[in-house]
């Protein structure tokens, strides 16, 4: 994690801030909701007025974030603590970093189109979101088949699959006239034996409008080489739909992960680029 503790030290060093990093529970030994659970119990302490006080936090300052999954969990406690009128304080921002965000359509054109580019392949990405939701890993090429989100699904009503409809969603230059995968029969008990894939908690991107405007400014980073491209340009569509001010940064030349080579000894200038273009945004912003 020597990545991450680097990200961390920048930030804080560059922005004169407080830099807190949850360390929540992982999968296998812990599935969801237990995740969310726990950046959710570390969110509500940061904005106390004790940790702020014993800090020195400027409780009008305050942003969540999160990379991948970690970006997956902040987007679900923006939405969890914008619409609770018991904190005493709020996020001022939220910055979302490749943010992995359904898992209802892994035919996106950002899925088909770097479905076999590294650092995460399409078959990875069913896998780990059956880790997470403690499903049977034997599901994982049904969800790669779109076999759960077949029409006729009772619980898949037109406004449902309005939130991750990408053809309405993304501009057109990220189509690149990639066409959806729609099964015709699919698996109709499956969302049934895995309900979290249509929980908000764990897909964030499926919320509804009023929750969504609810929640603060967001930038929210993508990668054209990512098969998550396409969580992170529709969240910030719906987001700005909703009426939330959005940064939407993306690099044409960036990948899954890159801000984690945004250091010696593996550097990567795209990774270099993203990650100070992501401080000063923060810096600019809160």
């Amino acid at each position: 994690m020597r990545s991450y503790d680097l990200m961390c030290r920048k930030m804080a060093e560059e922005l004169d801030a407080v830099v807190i990093s949850v360390d929540y529970r992982l999968a296998p030994e812990a599935v969801f909701p237990d995740q969310y659970h726990d950046a959710l119990a570390a969110a509500r302490a940061f904005l106390s007025e004790d940790v702020a006080r014993r800090y020195g936090l400027d409780r009008e300052r305050l942003c969540v974030s999160g990379d991948s999954s970690g970006g997956n969990l902040a987007a679900a406690v923006a939405q969890e603590l914008g619409s609770d009128d018991s904190v005493t304080a709020r996020f001022k921002a939220q910055a979302l970093i490749y943010p992995v965000l359904q898992a209802l359509d892994f035919h996106t054109p950002s899925y088909q189109q770097n479905r076999a580019v590294p650092i995460l392949f399409r078959p990875v990405m069913a896998r780990f979101w059956l880790l997470y939701l403690g499903a049977d890993p034997s599901l994982a090429p049904a969800l790669l088949a779109n076999n759960h989100s077949t029409p006729g699904q009772p619980d898949l009503g037109p406004d449902v699959r309005s939130r991750l409809d990408w053809t309405a969603l993304l501009p057109a230059e990220r189509k690149k006239g990639f066409r959806p995968v729609v099964a015709e029969t699919g698996s109709p008990g499956l969302l049934a034996r895995v309900p979290a894939l249509l929980d908000a908690r764990a897909a964030p991107l499926l919320a509804e409008r009023e929750v969504l405007r609810k929640t603060p400014d967001a930038y929210v980073l993508t990668c054209e080489f990512d098969v998550l491209r396409d969580d992170g340009l529709m969240y910030a569509q719906r987001l700005r739909q909703a009426g939330v001010r959005v940064t939407s940064d993306h690099y044409d030349d960036g990948f899954h992960g890159c801000l984690s080579f945004a250091h010696l000894p593996v550097l990567s200038a795209v990774g270099r680029r993203a990650l100070d273009n992501f401080v000063r945004w923060l810096d600019r912003n809160l």
